[in-house]
């Protein structure tokens, strides 16, 4: 078969067209961090209101407060690089974590199960791309660390925090932080405790929970972008990506991930309702997905 020749005409004209779905590639890429619609219509002083709280809310905070030391966080990460706890699959994880309420949060009292696929519908009824829907559907999934012994919920759920330097007044209930041992410690209750100034974030520790383990499980576990792992990482971390606390710590990298986090919380938050989701109807479709992202099991 003879050889096909390609016009310079015709040439140019194919150069053009590679372009433009090139352009239009980068622009669906980038569709991530458009402003969220699903939520438009949503009262959104309704939800975080810590100081109305019932005392489950109250007491929670007070005992994360007092517990969550630098002590405690280095043994923490210690234990996680020492030993496995399980190996499974995401959808698998998504079932187990299905019989916890989270102690911390006021917004609802529905399962895990329902507000990971909340967050995931909100997400792809926007048009967001495959990787930030699938990041949505996983990101409370470190919560099985309390079904993986825990000491308690509060070194799992909650707002997230920094230490090894002075506690931000910006927390929730900053008061109680009064109680823990390092409020009153010479050098880590100062501005920059045991850290640089901007140092990096991933140069500090984020008080021990469901974030930092996640984080720590998928980061060489899935094809996620970086910006989905911040959005892992940081989800909780209220003070800092809600309340603009210990910018003092961050480096260039750190406002790629705050960009990426303030991008991803609407979703996170103001998806949370007390309608179910139709589980078996979601299933296939997110299966399919987690397929993209993740091997069929994962060491936890």
């Amino acid at each position: 078969m003879p050889a096909v020749v390609l016009s310079t005409h015709a040439g140019n004209e194919l150069d053009t067209l590679s372009d433009a779905v090139d352009d239009v590639n980068v622009l669906k890429a980038k569709i991530w961090d458009s402003q969220s619609e699903f939520d438009s219509t949503k009262d959104k002083t309704a939800f975080r209101q810590y100081e109305t709280a019932c005392d489950r809310v109250k007491n929670f905070y007070k005992e994360q407060h007092e517990k969550q030391t630098v002590a405690f966080n280095i043994k923490a990460r210690t234990e996680f690089k020492s030993r496995k706890r399980a190996r499974m699959g995401i959808w698998q994880a998504m079932e187990m974590l299905n019989t916890l309420v989270d102690d911390s949060d006021p917004d609802t009292e529905l399962s895990q199960i329902e507000h990971l696929l909340q967050t995931a519908e909100a997400i792809r009824r926007d048009g967001k791309p495959e990787w930030m829907q699938v990041t949505g559907l996983i990101h409370d999934l470190g919560k099985l660390l309390h079904l993986f012994g825990s000491e308690g919920q509060w070194d799992v759920v909650g707002d997230t925090f920094i230490v090894g330097c002075a506690f931000s007044d910006k927390n929730i209930y900053p008061s109680t932080f009064a109680g823990n041992p390092d409020f009153h410690d010479a050098v880590y209750s100062t501005p920059y405790g045991i850290y640089e100034p901007n140092c990096g974030l991933e140069n500090v520790m984020v008080s021990w929970g469901h974030d930092e383990y996640l984080y720590n499980v998928v980061k060489d576990q899935s094809s996620l972008p970086a910006e989905g792992l911040a959005m892992i990482r940081y989800h909780s971390f209220y003070p800092w990506h809600r309340e603009g606390a210990y910018t003092h710590l961050m480096n260039e990298k750190d406002h790629a991930a705050l960009e990426a986090v303030r991008a991803f919380n609407p979703y996170d938050l103001y998806s949370k309702s007390d309608e179910p989701c139709n589980v078996e109807k979601l299933r296939p479709y997110y299966e399919d997905l987690i397929a993209k992202f993740f091997p069929p099991e994962l060491d936890w």
